[in-house]
């Protein structure tokens, strides 16, 4: 039934006889359910062979059952699905003949099957039940739980953390070197090839070559001319993107006069400063969703590659981020996490290291003296490497490839001004510096550095070794140079996670904006993440997918063996945090947690799985067979073929869940302290595939068991895994 002018206090009702109300009585009349503005619907089910129904429309006082206002006029009539005679308008006299309202009648009759009859009964059915997370707000601290134990003793729930202890799948547990997992040479892979570490001199092209010789910083301009703009034009208010967080921007002085900006990080995350500078456009690039350079993802960063691409010089759609520093401190780490989150985010990304190519064709037993400035061959070997990798970075872009990140000390401004020849017209360059002044770090780092890099696995003595790498680091300080050519990100004690600086020059778009927002976030403080699927669903044990049903019995008892577990793991640890989605089953499987603060994220949801949701995958496949045969046709993107990127009905894709998930790994890697994630399969698999540097292809295909705990340990030594079963 259709009006605008119906007054909000008062809805439409229907009221008939036995078939269809069972009572002509005013009171008894069923309300209308308003669609829109103007639109009222009743909706009923009945056999074809119904017997005719009788009834009439009026309207009812919203708090109230008088007084009613009957529809003028003889009683419908409803008979094998049709309206008898025309489908009159309701006429209602709300005062007398003064004030008459007229509204159209709607009458659709549709066939629907005994299954989908069934299927509509049982939803309805479950939403009459009142969700049992109503009320609780989307952040709560010490919610006590129902006294005594349910479904098992007190002593069944006693835990042995060890003895649930089961292997993890991927990684191993010992400590893996960064630096090991980095890209190899190509050369290495080429026939004909003979040397010993199989890269050889005559592996470079000319042009490297060129740049190479031209690297003698005898040949070049002490003094590198640097234009940068005055702050007050090059940063104008309304080039500002400011984030929630607190930050503040200043002028800072450097050493030759040249100005800049630097970002004091404090407690929070800072504003970003787009630059003024503008480039020329250029497009020629085809977009199709094959094309080369396009990010497997969706949402904003596929709208941002395309618009880089569109918009963008074509070198810009090929990023090169150069490490700088000197020596322990942090250059490897840092460029292993920043790989690892723009593979996640979908971008074609590998990471360099001139350290392996180094030890490939030199040895992993170099004296501190090899790494001298005034060893003119020894500055000739490094060079000769950095340049072999940067060719390789440089090729396989060409290929494809989005983002490199070449890592290795990269200290005098001659390797650096190497570097940009070679990829001039190529990929831009982005520096990217790491500075630490906390002796206390760099200590630590060094004595890692001793323990675990494959430059010191043939010295039996730690001391000698020690003593060699400080004199390494000592001849690197005698003629390191800072960062202030081009465009450069300098991150500045900011190891620990609490204050430090980030200075950015010159940076602008999407994908560098990101970077820098992921850097000012990231640190190295040791913490676990621990990430568990809610207990058993009620949904789960009917094989039905998505919905927001409460736990199952076997469910209720793990929410009690995960508090266990999280008190006995986390006692030491007051400033842990527990994280949900908002659906019910994982509130109630953190319900039993005491002691810590629980926040509700929306961005935990499961997968939606839009139309499909609450069905079972038979029933899937009965009552939508095109969409499940889908799968089987050649060069697909259905489920089947295509996981990661097969969207549901009006549902979402595992890239949509990855492009949702973003800020909450942007704050799990800001996080100090440990945080519990009780969230759904998709979720799960997305968030590990991130810490394990899944390909994304693979993160609908990861297993993510109920019951299980993933323990990641995220710290200075980089990623390790660990898992707890504690239920079958």
């Amino acid at each position: 039934m259709e009006n605008f002018r119906i007054r909000a206090d008062l809805i439409p009702h229907v009221y008939g006889s036995v078939p269809i109300i069972g009572s002509w009585d005013s009171a008894k009349a069923f309300s209308m359910e308003r669609e829109s503005a103007s639109m009222w619907e009743l909706s009923f089910v009945v056999p074809p062979n119904h017997e005719t129904l009788d009834f009439k429309f009026l309207l009812k006082p919203k708090y109230r059952n008088s007084p009613c206002v009957v529809e003028e006029g003889p009683n419908r009539v409803l008979t094998g699905g049709t309206l008898e005679g025309d489908a009159r308008m309701a006429v209602f006299k709300l005062r007398g003949d003064e004030d008459v309202l007229e509204c159209k009648v709607f009458i659709k009759a549709d066939i629907v099957s005994p299954f989908d009859l069934a299927a509509s009964w049982r939803a309805y059915q479950e939403n009459l039940r009142p969700s049992r997370v109503r009320g609780i707000p989307d952040i709560t601290i010490n919610v006590v739980p129902d006294s005594g134990v349910e479904n098992g003793s007190a002593a069944s729930l006693e835990l042995d953390l060890e003895q649930y202890v089961v292997p993890a799948p991927t990684t191993s547990s010992g400590v893996v070197y960064a630096a090991n997992l980095t890209e190899s040479p190509r050369s290495l892979f080429h026939t004909g090839i003979s040397s010993k570490s199989g890269i050889t001199s005559n592996s470079l092209h000319s042009s490297t070559k060129a740049a190479l010789s031209s690297a003698d910083c005898s040949n070049i301009r002490k003094d590198i001319e640097v234009t940068v703009p005055e702050p007050s034009r090059a940063f104008p208010i309304s080039g500002m993107v400011e984030s929630k967080s607190v930050g503040t921007f200043s002028t800072f002085q450097k050493q030759d006069g040249q100005r800049g900006l630097f970002v004091d990080r404090g407690v929070g995350s800072p504003r970003l400063v787009k630059s003024a500078s503008a480039s020329a456009f250029v497009s020629d690039l085809k977009l199709d969703a094959e094309a080369k350079g396009m990010p497997a993802a969706a949402g904003a960063v596929a709208a941002a590659a395309v618009a880089d691409q569109m918009h963008g010089p074509k070198e810009d759609c090929r990023l090169a981020i150069v490490l700088v520093g000197l020596p322990a401190r942090g250059k490897t780490f840092t460029a292993a996490k920043l790989t690892r989150y723009l593979r996640w985010l979908g971008h074609e990304t590998k990471h360099f290291n001139v350290g392996k190519y180094r030890r490939l064709k030199h040895g992993a037993n170099q004296s501190a003296d090899f790494f001298r400035a005034d060893n003119r061959e020894g500055l000739e070997a490094r060079n000769e490497v950095a340049a072999l990798a940067m060719e390789d970075m440089l090729a396989w872009m060409q290929e494809g490839g989005q983002v490199g990140i070449f890592d290795a000390t990269n200290s005098s401004r001659c390797r650096r001004n190497m570097l940009m020849q070679m990829a001039e017209g190529k990929c831009k360059i982005i520096f990217l510096e790491t500075i630490c002044n906390d002796q206390r770090i760099i200590e630590r780092n060094i004595r890692l550095k001793i323990q675990q890099s494959p430059d010191y696995a043939e010295e039996p003595n730690f001391e000698a070794g020690l003593r060699d790498f400080k004199e390494r680091l000592a001849n690197y300080e005698k003629v390191y140079e800072p960062v202030e050519e081009g465009s450069y990100i300098k991150m500045i004690d900011m190891v620990n996670g609490y204050g430090g600086q980030l200075q950015v020059n010159n940076i602008s778009g999407y994908l560098p904006g990101r970077i820098v927002f992921f850097l000012v976030n990231t640190h190295l403080t040791p913490r676990p993440i621990l990430l568990t699927r809610h207990g058993e669903s009620l949904d789960n044990v009917r094989g039905r997918i998505g919905g927001d049903t409460v736990l199952s019995d076997a469910g209720e008892l793990y929410a009690k063996k995960l508090a266990k577990f999280v008190e006995k793991r986390l006692k030491h640890e007051k400033t842990a945090s527990i994280w949900t989605s908002t659906l019910q089953r994982t509130i109630l499987t953190a319900n039993p947690i005491v002691g810590f603060p629980k926040i509700q994220w929306r961005a935990l949801d499961e997968i939606n799985s839009g139309v499909c949701d609450g069905m079972t995958y038979e029933e899937i496949k009965k009552n939508m067979p095109e969409e499940y045969e889908y799968a089987l046709k050649p060069h697909s993107r259905s489920r089947k073929k295509d996981k990661l990127r097969y969207r549901y009905p009006r549902g979402e894709s595992y890239l949509d869940v990855i492009q949702r998930l973003e800020p909450v790994i942007i704050e799990l890697e800001r996080q100090r302290a440990p945080v519990v994630v009780i969230s759904h399969q998709a979720v799960l698999r997305a968030l590990y595939a991130y810490f394990a540097d899944r390909p994304l292809k693979e993160i609908p295909h990861i297993e993510v068991p109920l019951h299980t705990i993933i323990e990641i340990q995220m710290g200075v030594t980089g990623v390790q895994e660990k898992r707890y079963k504690l239920m079958d």
